[in-house]
């Protein structure tokens, strides 16, 4: 018997590895080759691609598709309907199969907003934050509040999500960074 709850309306292929206590709740794909770390939440409708790597303690909102070329480490948040991309010129009548795809790398801790775009080809560093709606175009430094089309930092973010002052030190945690 499996270690981990995997709702009946949801298709997991051959080949997939899920580790102990994860959920995937109603209407998911997770596709071949993919491997979903321990003490994962997938909300409704996620479609996690061929060969994807995710983390322990992932939390990924309900419509959400995790492309071929994501990796999602330790600790990553992805707000509902986030979108990620893997390829920057598409075209349906020439494709250019995975292996030119551009590769995405999600640090530990980061927090990705509703509806937020992330443009492949980028890394978004630990404990960052981007806030709903915004689009992603360049790597994100760690701690770092993106905001904006495109986006652009705002700010600092505490490992516990709180914006950091005018001295980067946060007020909850009463770190200095």
């Amino acid at each position: 018997m499996a270690d981990y709850f995997v709702h009946e309306s949801s298709y997991i292929d051959d080949g997939v590895i899920i580790g102990k206590n994860t959920k995937i709740w109603h209407f998911c794909h997770i596709q071949k080759g993919a491997q979903i770390g321990e003490n994962c939440s997938l909300g409704q409708n996620v479609n996690i691609s061929n060969n994807v790597k995710i983390g322990n303690r992932v939390k990924i909102q309900n419509n959400v598709s995790v492309y071929e070329g994501v990796t999602l480490e330790d600790g990553v948040f992805c707000g509902p309907s986030m979108v990620f991309t893997n390829d920057l010129t598409p075209r349906a009548e020439y494709p250019k199969g995975s292996e030119n795809y551009k590769k995405t790398l999600v640090k530990k801790g980061a927090t990705i907003g509703a509806n937020a775009t992330v443009v492949c080809g980028h890394t978004l560093g630990e404990y960052c934050m981007i806030a709903a709606g915004a689009v992603v175009t360049k790597d994100v430094p760690p701690h770092a509040l993106m905001a904006g089309v495109p986006a652009k930092q705002i700010g600092f973010v505490c490992e516990c999500g709180e914006v950091l002052d005018e001295n980067k030190h946060c007020k909850i945690c009463n770190k200095n960074y």
